[in-house]
């Protein structure tokens, strides 16, 4: 159960109110209602007081921009709602968050049977949509530091943020196994080889508890299945074209695992395996996750996921029956909620989609609400509110940033810097810009430059670190180097972007403005260090020569102290690349065991004085 969490009186009346095609038990008291009695006794006799319209309800997740008023949620019956990666609340704070939350699940709770509606969002690096909450890593990020028992902490933490909002569902983590730098979630990955998300996994196991129902348990996500990451080209949404054993061997894993670790939900992926969509792909969905791996939590689409089966603007009858069919059971219809449950009543009417899937998708989803302690424990437990942006999860991530660090390049022991007299110049749009530096899913779907997110930048945690007698100059374009400074560190890469405007299709290099600062630090003869802020390797084989130093940074997050610890050697690196760096883009695809000649191969990375063994 979720503890803590606490409801009025007027709510639970509502709550307690039973229809009237609802038999009562003895003492008036249904035994759905009764904590005492095992889920599944729960679940069977909850079913069998819903109708038609109770049960495709619980099958909807709507956005909550979709909603006109709470009211929709009473009327609608619906099941979920969700919080699309651009869609806070105004004030964005935490307490703010809560009380929406609350007014939501207080509407659900007025429907007739009172069943609490459960509550997703995107917290893919920390619960990144809430400002003042602690930023962790992106996973590329967590994947170079090989630690999944950080990850599980990392997951813990999420959780207690997540809770704190009253959030009952993450969508989170993904397991995807990126196989292409040119693909936009690259950076959502843990990286190129299965083992690493499968490893990784150990997040789930943070964010859900050791159990379900427990303190500041949320329902994980397994996404985004299955296949997305090994798409021709890179593509985002496109079409895995690749034989059912590479499919097994290198992207399911990570799911096998899931399942194992009991993940409560897992997400269909926009794209296709050999031209079928996944979201009508029984046999992937029902045939091999179901049946053969065991998962029995909630199959859950992905945002319009349906509407993109035939390629068409707005979804279609045939749409909905195949997807439903294939064996999705909540779908994220963000704004035609009311038309989707249309339709789909439509198609159980006439014999199309049967009352047996309808069933089946009730009774997974019900359970993971009865598992969560949702019906005991329907709103915000506050407590956790003290846990957004706490210093003991801004001190975890300053760690998760330390081991993320991997050092590619170290000439003549350039690295690490002095703290003491010491004359330093840095450069670089990234240096001082936190949006860039946390990346896409940070405050807004594609994320934003600038200080969307209280935290310190990677020039703040070098100013933080060194003592009084040492200087550091800042110039954004590099403009006043001269032969005076002893090192210059420039803080280059790739500013804020998501799936598909991440997508590179063509050149993967540094642009023109970072090409322009780094042209200023050569020409001043001055040592030069490149801290890279990037969601993915960059074609820089031209650019290296030039560099003393190089470390892949990224995309850190809030904590950009935990960047300047490395660099000055209170931790010595440890970061080994998760994925195979590219010589030039045309490498592309290129992983380990290709042949293909790397810059740097999968599970480079180098230490101080030393070389890492890999």
């Amino acid at each position: 159960m979720r503890v803590g969490r606490s409801i009025t009186l007027g709510v639970l009346a509502a709550a307690l109110t039973v229809s009237a095609h609802a038999p009562a038990l003895a003492g008036n008291q249904p035994a759905y209602k009764d904590a005492r009695r095992p889920v599944s006794v729960r679940v069977a006799d909850l079913m069998k007081r819903m109708s038609l319209d109770d049960k495709l309800g619980q099958m909807m997740q709507a956005e909550r921009l979709g909603v006109k008023s709470p009211a929709d949620v009473t009327t609608a019956r619906l099941g979920s709602l969700l919080s699309g990666g651009s869609s806070q609340p105004t004030p964005n704070t935490p307490a703010t968050w809560a009380d929406m939350y609350d007014g939501f699940q207080k509407a659900a709770l007025a429907t007739p049977l009172g069943i609490p509606l459960i509550y997703g969002v995107d917290a893919v690096h920390g619960h990144n949509g809430v400002n003042g909450a602690t930023v962790f890593p992106h996973n590329i990020g967590l994947g170079a530091s090989r630690d999944p028992k950080l990850v599980e902490k990392i997951g813990r933490a999420t959780a207690e943020e997540v809770s704190g909002t009253g959030i009952d569902w993450d969508f989170a983590p993904c397991l995807c196994v990126a196989r292409n730098d040119r693909w936009g979630r690259t950076y959502e990955s843990f990286g190129e080889v299965p083992q690493l998300a499968t490893e990784m996994t150990s997040i789930i196991t943070g964010l859900q508890g050791r159990s379900l129902g427990g303190p500041a348990s949320v329902l994980a996500t397994a996404k985004h299945y299955v296949g997305d990451g090994g798409t021709t080209g890179g593509v985002n949404e496109g079409n895995t074209q690749i034989s059912e054993q590479e499919l097994r061997a290198i992207h399911l894993p990570p799911f096998k695992e899931a399942v194992k670790r009991g993940v409560g939900s897992v997400m269909v992926s926009y794209s296709s395996w050999n031209d079928v969509k996944l979201h009508a792909n029984s046999y992937l969905v029902t045939d091999v996750l179901k049946n053969e791996l065991g998962f029995d939590g909630i199959v859950v689409s992905d945002y319009n996921g349906v509407d993109k089966i035939d390629g068409q603007t707005g979804f279609t009858p045939d749409e909905v029956e195949a997807s439903i069919n294939a064996g999705i059971d909540m779908v994220m219809v963000p704004y035609d909620w009311q038309k989707f449950i249309d339709t789909l009543r439509t198609l159980v009417q006439d014999g199309k989609v049967p009352m047996s899937r309808i069933d089946d998708a009730n009774r997974r989803i019900l359970t993971k609400k009865f598992q969560l302690g949702l019906f005991e424990h329907p709103l915000t437990d506050r407590r956790y509110l003290a846990t957004i942006g706490s210093q003991a999860h801004r001190d975890l991530a300053r760690q998760a940033v330390r081991e993320s660090q991997v050092l590619l390049k170290n000439s003549h022991n350039v690295l690490p810097l002095d703290k003491g007299h010491n004359k330093i110049f840095v450069a670089g749009k990234n240096a001082d810009d936190m949006g860039n530096q946390a990346g896409g899913w940070t405050v807004g779907w594609q994320g934003t430059s600038g200080p969307v997110i209280p935290g310190t930048t990677i020039l703040q945690g070098i100013e933080n670190t060194v003592k009084k007698s040492s200087t550091v100059t800042f110039a954004k374009d590099g403009s006043g180097i001269d032969k005076s400074y002893d090192v210059a560190v420039a803080v280059v890469g790739e500013t804020p972007y998501a799936e598909t405007k991440g997508d590179r299709p063509g050149d993967l290099g540094l642009d023109a403005t970072d090409l322009a600062t780094l042209q200023k630090l050569r020409d001043s003869g001055v040592p030069t260090v490149v801290v890279l802020v990037s969601g993915r390797p960059l074609d820089i084989s031209k650019q290296l020569p030039d560099w003393a130093g190089l470390i892949e940074s990224w995309l850190p997050g809030s904590e950009g102290q935990g960047v300047a610890d490395v660099l000055f050697g209170d931790y010595n690196p440890t970061g080994k690349l998760p994925v195979t760096w590219m010589r030039s883009a045309d490498q592309q695809p290129i992983n380990v065991g290709d042949g293909k000649p790397a810059l740097f191969p999968y599970g480079y990375g180098l230490r101080y004085h030393q070389r890492f063994p890999w």
